[in-house]
């Protein structure tokens, strides 16, 4: 795993028993599944997911049962993985985290089935972990949003008409769910009062929300050779974000000629849809909604009790959410 956590020694040691442990959890009778997974889990990931949970879970009293813990956010990195995994087979991209993804390198019907297995991992941690607690169900439908925020996008390919509103419900759904979902979970397994897991689950979104805006920002503005997947791979394959979207509602008659080509733009069309939405102030009005989104996250987190907890969220969400774009 990389070094990103090494400003916060004790999140890196607890994300360390995660990697740990869902090494241990990937062991399967096919040596290419198990191959793709051990590649996968060993890709450099940032494991934001379990890092929110642990965070989130400094705000509990009560003793918590450490291998329990360290269950439960696993659970959110397989998730995250398996949802990952699908992605890719569905786009047909060729990278993952600066690597070849699972699909590419071992094939479609490898990458479906590396997915499926991720899911009955999750399924197992959350069986161990959450019986007789409202969380099994509360998982279950948070997996049910997070398809729906997937379906939702995937109907709208290629659709001129779809609205800022339309992309919002996507991605709370593909992305924020799961951080709301950590983040609610960290304060809850840790017996933290009602309103503090509430607004826990709202500090998480609203982070979700930001992360998925600042990398879709990305796709316009990052080096290629830097940047650890496909260029405007989501544009060619359909999904119009947010700085398209925005820069559509500027000046809709620009943009219309070369979409409406749809799955035969060519790479030169697609360089010219980027600067147009440059042009047409596509990124300037997402970062300030993505400043909005993070403002709101700020302002929640000052509302935690101050404990250094609260001091290194503050510090997290300030480098994660206004990273260079």
């Amino acid at each position: 795993m990389s070094s990103y956590w090494s400003k916060f020694p004790e999140i890196q040691a607890q994300i360390n028993q995660v990697c740990n442990f869902m090494g241990q959890k990937i062991q399967v009778p096919n040596p290419e599944i198990e191959k793709a997974l051990i590649q996968l889990t060993s890709s450099g990931g940032k494991y934001l997911r379990p890092a929110f949970f642990f965070l989130f879970s400094r705000f509990g009293q009560a003793k918590v049962d450490e291998q329990k813990m360290v269950t439960i956010a696993a659970s959110l990195e397989i998730l995250h993985v398996a949802t990952l995994v699908h992605d890719d087979v569905i786009d047909d991209s060729p990278l993952r985290r600066g690597h070849t993804s699972i699909q590419s390198a071992f094939g479609k019907d490898v990458a479906v089935y590396t997915g499926d297995y991720l899911f009955t991992l999750f399924f197992e941690c959350l069986l161990e972990t959450m019986e007789n607690t409202p969380y099994l169900a509360i998982n279950a439908n948070s997996m049910k949003k997070i398809l729906l925020g997937e379906l939702g996008q995937m109907n709208l390919y290629f659709n001129q008409e779809q609205s800022v509103s339309d992309y919002l419900a996507s991605i709370s759904g593909k992305t924020a769910e799961l951080f709301k979902l950590a983040s609610k979970e960290g304060a809850y397994f840790a017996g933290a009062d009602d309103a503090i897991v509430s607004l826990a689950g709202r500090i998480g979104y609203h982070i979700g929300m930001t992360f998925q805006i600042l990398d879709d920002i990305l796709d316009y503005t990052a080096d290629p050779k830097t940047f650890n997947k496909p260029i405007l791979e989501d544009l060619a394959n359909g999904v119009y974000s947010l700085p398209l979207l925005l820069a559509m509602q500027e000046k809709p008659d620009a943009f219309k000629a070369i979409l409406d080509k749809k799955n035969k733009v060519s790479s030169e069309d697609i360089q010219t849809i980027s600067q147009l939405v440059d042009k047409h102030n596509g990124i300037k009005l997402a970062k300030e909604m993505a400043n909005h989104y993070t403002q709101v996250a700020i302002d929640d987190i000052k509302q935690l009790p101050p404990i250094k907890a609260q001091k290194q969220l503050l510090q997290l969400t300030n480098h994660l959410l206004k990273r260079q774009i």
